[in-house]
């Protein structure tokens, strides 16, 4: 079981001040974002309705796959609707409340990108992330070598890129609600941000 200090970061001011100015810039080089969109486009059903979870301007979804509905959930509104790839958009901190908005089953697949170290309380939201995407429905979580420092957890900065992925299948893990969680590493060529990901599948509400 982690520790509750395992949790705790540099900055613990509230999220909603740190985030309150739109960064629209990417935190991955286009190498591993192309890693990003491969996995999206391995995993996320074309004509599916997808969940941006911690959502920004960009989603990284493949250009040429048409989906149902795309839902971004993030923190800064000007962010969410910059993003052309998104139905609906929703601004919600998931540090403040882990509870999503949403159906159970609602979503076919759902995707954290490079944000996944900023959760306080990981295993709550993606416990909830269970509920929402629909039984056998993928999760993909993609991270690098990146972060804001200030406010990543303080187990996420003790740990190497190995370590990053067993943190992660250990939330999933504890979430109860995941099965077939497997670690991968599509890193681009050297010379580029690497790209780790955790991937997973949806047992359902009542898990």
């Amino acid at each position: 079981m982690l520790k509750p200090e395992l949790f705790r970061r540099i900055d613990e001011s509230p999220d909603a001040l740190f985030y309150d100015v739109p960064r629209l810039v990417t935190h991955i080089d286009d190498p591993a974002i192309a890693a990003v969109t491969e996995l999206y486009r391995e995993h996320f059903p074309a004509g599916g309705a997808i969940l941006d979870l911690m959502s920004s301007w960009v989603s990284h979804l493949p250009d040429e796959v048409a989906y149902r509905r795309v839902v971004g959930l993030g923190m800064n509104a000007e962010e969410l609707a910059a993003n052309p790839r998104l139905h609906a958009r929703v601004v919600h901190d998931l540090n403040a409340d882990p509870r999503l908005p949403f159906a159970d089953a609602e979503f076919d697949a759902a995707g954290i990108c490079v944000s996944v170290d900023y959760l306080v309380r990981p295993v709550e939201v993606l416990r909830e992330c269970g509920r929402v995407v629909r039984p056998g429905g993928s999760l993909v979580i993609t991270f690098s070598n990146r972060c804001f420092p200030t406010k990543a957890i303080a187990a996420w900065q003790m740990l190497d890129d190995e370590g990053h992925q067993r943190l992660v299948a250990q939330f999933l893990e504890a979430a109860g609600n995941w099965t077939r969680i497997t670690a991968l590493d599509r890193s681009p060529v050297t010379g580029h941000d690497p790209l780790y990901a955790v991937v997973a599948n949806s047992a359902g509400a009542g898990s």
